[in-house]
């Protein structure tokens, strides 16, 4: 028999999971195959602790940096500028719009331009919608270079950045079990639950 996942019928229970449910909750603060460094817990008022905690999972290369400059031109240019001088088109009419390479913004860390993106600060509308993890972070990593006041995208080294990892996570272990609770492993007919 086999079991509908997104309906709980009568008749229709898992004899293996807890409650007879077909479909289960995950557990909390668990983060989904590949999405490692994506998942973002810190509230929507708290950027500085975003800026200590977050690290960028995503390689810092010329192709990443190239295709982060070019979501940048698409939606940051408007109010900072091409150039990250706050000398946009809407900065033009809405005076404030910052310069990443003055003051305290020439030194924001990674995490915390990243968590602007998705929330928002001040004016700034939230991005959060509007573009993925991975690409918040690809224009995260081109805004610090823009801090620097570098507006070219190659000459990218991984040891620039806070970069864990030279990609998102390639996915499963193929030689244990890499979930215990659901007995998960490279041989998917093999039980190893108990």
């Amino acid at each position: 028999m086999s079991y509908e996942p997104l309906k709980q019928l009568a008749g229709n229970k898992n004899a293996i999971n807890p409650g007879g449910l077909n479909m289960r909750v995950p557990a909390q603060h668990t983060i989904a195959r590949g999405k490692l460094g994506f998942y973002n817990h810190i509230s929507k008022d708290s950027a500085e602790i975003a800026g200590r905690e977050l690290v960028n999972p995503i390689a810092r290369t010329t192709q990443n940096l190239e295709e982060g400059k070019t979501l940048y031109l698409r939606f940051c240019s408007p109010c900072h500028g091409e150039t990250g001088l706050g000398d946009g088109l809407v900065a033009a009419k809405f005076k404030g719009v910052p310069s990443y390479t003055q003051g305290r913004y020439a030194t924001l860390p990674v995490g915390h331009i990243y968590h602007v993106i998705v929330n928002g600060r001040g004016r700034m509308m939230p991005h959060g919608t509007q573009v993925n993890p991975e690409e918040r972070w690809k224009i995260s990593m081109y805004v610090q270079q823009l801090q620097k006041g570098i507006t070219d995208a190659t000459g990218a080294d991984a040891s620039d950045t806070g970069s864990l990892t030279t990609d998102a996570p390639a996915g499963a272990s193929k030689d244990t079990n890499t979930n215990p609770v659901t007995g998960t492993t490279a041989d998917p007919t093999k039980d190893t639950r108990n």
